[in-house]
């Protein structure tokens, strides 16, 4: 009688166990969209916004935007900003461009990462149109000029924080990227000669 009690006990522990396993997989596939969106929403990490219309206020006051560019060492790429630094009125809409040349004798794909310093301002930098939103293809030998249109939002100066910030640096580096197979095929083929 002692081991019909004993079977439900294990079973009903195997059942809890098995509960925590599937809650813990559950929770770690959550775990990088649920730290992805906790970033953009608070800034963390200097996580920028995007916007999809420029700002419409422009204050008087001023913020200086340094701009540095890196590449991952297995990229094979030049990356660079191609002005240091920019003032402008915080609200203003600007635009910044970057260069990219590819150094090798393959065509190959990037995405660029980025992030804004100090942290806190990251939440006020919003990015209207930028090069990091896709991958860049290039050539071999290809050089490209990249822009990124982007205003630092007036609410700054309201944060209790930030409100002081009035130097910032955007920062990009750009990683490799293999596209998937057939992609990549046809991007090595290159355009198919027309036929008359």
């Amino acid at each position: 009688m002692t081991g019909q009690p004993q079977a439900r006990s294990n079973s009903r522990t195997v059942a809890m166990l098995a509960g925590v396993v599937v809650l813990m997989g559950a929770l770690s596939w959550a775990a990088v969209p649920f730290y992805n969106w906790f970033c953009k929403v608070t800034g963390y990490g200097g996580t920028t916004n995007v916007s999809e219309v420029a700002s419409d206020t422009v204050l008087e006051e001023t913020i200086r935007v340094r701009f540095d560019a890196n590449v991952d060492e297995n990229l094979g790429w030049t990356f660079r900003p191609m002005q240091r630094e920019m003032k402008l009125k915080i609200g203003e809409n600007a635009i910044a461009f970057y260069e990219a040349v590819n150094n090798t004798d393959e065509t190959i794909t990037g995405t660029a990462s980025y992030n804004v310093a100090p942290e806190i301002a990251g939440y006020y930098f919003n990015k209207v149109e930028c090069f990091c939103f896709t991958e860049q293809v290039l050539k071999p030998g290809e050089r490209v000029e990249m822009p990124v249109s982007f205003f630092v939002d007036a609410e700054l100066v309201k944060d209790r924080d930030a409100g002081r910030i009035r130097d910032l640096t955007l920062s990009y580096t750009f990683h490799r990227t293999d596209p998937p197979a057939p992609k990549q095929a046809a991007l090595d083929a290159g355009p198919k000669p027309t036929v008359n």
